[in-house]
């Protein structure tokens, strides 16, 4: 649905109270009926803006028999992933995720979810990341290397350089050829993203040939097939302390199949990836489009660097390139939402909800609210000096969730991005190819939705 299909007299209530439970106020219509009649669902970045700005901090609607409350308050984002996590699992749009990921750490709630945190924990250990510090350097070195002045789609090389650097460094495993298969099969997968995570019965759906869905099972079949030789080459000594040598360890402990194994195995490569590039690519966008941001960037990476390559001990030096990379994931967070499910009553505030009620959160909403981020759409990185986050309210910027179930590779993705960014500027700019468009499309992730079409040009 577009913008303008939101547009109108407002549909509101009050709070409303029923059953012994209290909603909070917000849109009065079920959203599947309103879906049906417009011929799609909402955007949902439009509609939790929507939200926000007719009901405030806490809104509630339905989706068919479904209650769905948004938040936009830090005070009770931190309430229920942190205070009463233990009361929430995955909510049904993650939970989809499974068709793909298995019951990988992304997907798996509860006790197993704990035991597989700890099994990786190693790999993202402080002690650990430094290691993988000089493989994200050779790699991007390698990457802007291979450019030449001219076009390129900066979106698609991000993500098969991300690619590659999560199987060197976490896998020790070189994809060579295989990366712009892999790379390809992941557009494929997004590209019917609304459908998996809409569609009643998907899984019948996906069985039938001929029908768009296909994509999806074959897509899958691809990256098992990387998995799974992974899997058969460590278990030939191919790796030596990586993280799937660790998985590997822990298998029999952990009562894993070889299936149990792929879930665990894929979705830290794909977590590993796609993130980390979707981040690079909106970066070097927002550069492009500031040129005196691109400046003080370039000026600090020729400070600390010249002519040589960034290492992990540079990293406390490069400070400005981390606050870049960190505004830009306050405009474009790779993971825009988040949502969770209650399985008991709960209460909220001044409001009480039934068990099974949906929580949703954005982090795309929330990190562009006036009150914490003054002047919002503007690319400002001094928004993130120590003392500007030392002042801000806690849970108004969270790209990597927060609580129990905050992102593991945080410290793996930061080091990465900034390396990243830091190697690459050291010989390049970019400029948007004139006519180009650009256009967030939000889903399980914050893509671009056409791609980044953009100019090369060497410093």
């Amino acid at each position: 649905m577009s913008s303008e299909a939101l547009q109108g007299p407002p549909t509101s209530g009050n709070v409303i109270e029923r059953d012994g439970y209290r909603f909070p106020p917000g849109i009065r219509y079920n959203l599947v009926w309103r879906a049906l009649v417009r011929m799609g669902p909402p955007n949902p970045t439009v509609l939790f803006q929507r939200l926000v700005d007719e009901f405030g901090d806490v809104s509630h609607y339905r989706v068919g028999r479904n209650h769905i409350v948004f938040l936009n308050s830090p005070e009770y984002i931190r309430d229920i992933l942190v205070v009463q996590h233990a009361n929430f699992i995955k909510e049904r749009t993650q939970h989809r995720a499974k068709l793909l990921l298995g019951e990988g750490m992304i997907t798996a709630d509860g006790q197993a979810h704990r035991r597989q945190r700890q099994v990786a924990q190693p790999a993202f250990h402080r002690q650990r990341v430094p290691a993988y510090a000089d493989e994200i350097a050779r790699r991007a070195a390698a990457l802007r290397e291979r450019w030449n002045p001219g076009e390129a789609d900066i979106y698609r090389e991000m993500m098969q350089y991300a690619l590659g650097t999560v199987s060197s460094t976490l896998f020790s495993t070189e994809l060579g050829d295989e990366i712009g298969p892999l790379n390809a099969a992941m557009g494929d997968i997004m590209s019917v993203y609304n459908p998996i995570v809409l569609l009643p019965g998907v899984q019948t759906w996906l069985k039938i040939p001929g029908t768009p869905l296909r994509k999806f099972v074959h897509a899958r079949a691809r990256f098992d097939e990387t998995v799974y030789r992974l899997i058969e080459e460590h278990r030939r000594g191919a790796g030596d302390g990586d993280l799937l040598s660790g998985l590997l360890a822990a298998q029999a402990e952990m009562g894993w199949s070889d299936t149990d194994l792929r879930d665990q195995v894929l979705t830290v490569f794909l977590a590993g990836y796609e993130t980390v590039a979707i981040a690079l690519t909106w970066t070097w966008y927002l550069l492009s489009q500031h040129p005196e941001v691109e400046a003080r960037f370039h000026a600090e990476i020729d400070e600390v660097l010249g002519e040589r390559l960034p290492k992990y001990d540079d990293l406390p030096r490069l400070r400005y390139v981390e606050m870049v990379l960190a505004e830009s994931m306050r405009l474009y967070p790779p993971a825009w939402a988040m949502g969770r499910q209650a399985l008991e009553d709960f209460e909220l505030g001044p409001y009480r909800l039934p068990a099974g009620t949906t929580v949703l959160m954005s982090q795309f909403i929330t990190h562009r609210d006036a009150r914490y981020f003054p002047e919002p759409m503007r690319f400002d990185p001094e928004r993130f000096t120590p003392e500007a986050k030392a002042a801000r309210q806690r849970f108004t910027y969270f790209p990597f969730g927060r609580g129990p179930r905050q992102c593991i590779g945080e410290a793996f993705a930061w080091m990465e991005g900034v390396l990243a960014l830091a190697t690459i500027g050291q010989r390049w700019r970019m400029r948007p190819v004139p006519g180009s468009r650009v256009e967030p499309e939000p889903l399980f992730t914050l893509r671009p939705k056409y791609g980044m079409r953009m100019l090369l040009e060497p410093r």
